[in-house]
């Protein structure tokens, strides 16, 4: 395979990690390719694992007339391709089962643990705006986004570096939810998850506050 043909399959597929589900149109228009490119490369990155094709569900943009245009969404294969941090995740585990007094098994404390490092590197002060926790979930590539939706924002995590242990242990994405309720000082709902099969990880945060203050 060309190597500018890998490139552009590259391309596509960051695309699609960093900015959620698409359809062809979407891609062909977001990127500046034909719409027949477009297509093949998408073919290409379904056969090999790396893109799925669903139906668009009810309400999407992706409906309109005429038969509903497919969205691609990244599989877990395709993230496996990305930067990941296992083993970031693994050592935190370990250090923490190390000098944890409990034995019970549950993961729970450790989600905690988790959710309590990442304050300490996001908020000196316990409490920050959503655009702050979007950048501070940038740095720790979790591909985010925010845009307001209806008496909220919805908050986008595109990608997730530690979905397949996530997946395992759900207590993970709950610990986590409840420090973005925290961090934002408002109830939080955690609407989809990569780690349960979504494309995006979504969360509503409701409009107590606003994305661009404090």
């Amino acid at each position: 395979m060309k190597n500018d043909e890998l490139r552009t399959r590259e391309v596509i597929a960051r695309a699609i990690l960093e900015s959620g589900p698409a359809t062809a149109a979407q891609l062909a228009d977001r990127l500046g390719i034909t719409p027949a490119g477009i297509r093949r490369h998408l073919d290409s990155l379904v056969s090999e694992g790396t893109l799925e094709a669903r139906e668009p569900k009810v309400g999407s943009s992706a409906i309109g007339r005429g038969r509903p245009a497919k969205v691609f969404v990244m599989t877990d294969f395709g993230r496996s391709q990305f930067e990941h941090s296992y083993d970031d995740l693994a050592i935190s585990a370990l250090r923490f089962m190390a000098t944890a007094a409990s034995t019970s098994g549950s993961v729970a404390p450790f989600a905690q643990h988790r959710a309590q490092e990442m304050e300490r590197k996001v908020a000196s002060d316990g409490q920050v705006s959503v655009d702050e926790l979007v950048t501070f979930l940038n740095d720790e590539g979790y591909a985010a986004s925010s845009h307001q939706m209806g008496a909220g924002i919805e908050l986008c995590q595109h990608h997730c570096p530690i979905a397949h242990v996530a997946s395992e242990f759900p207590e993970i994405c709950e610990a986590e939810t409840q420090l973005f309720s925290k961090l934002l000082g408002t109830h939080v709902q955690r609407l989809a998850t990569i780690a349960h099969g979504d494309g995006v990880c979504t969360t509503f945060v409701p409009l107590t506050l606003t994305s661009t203050s404090k």
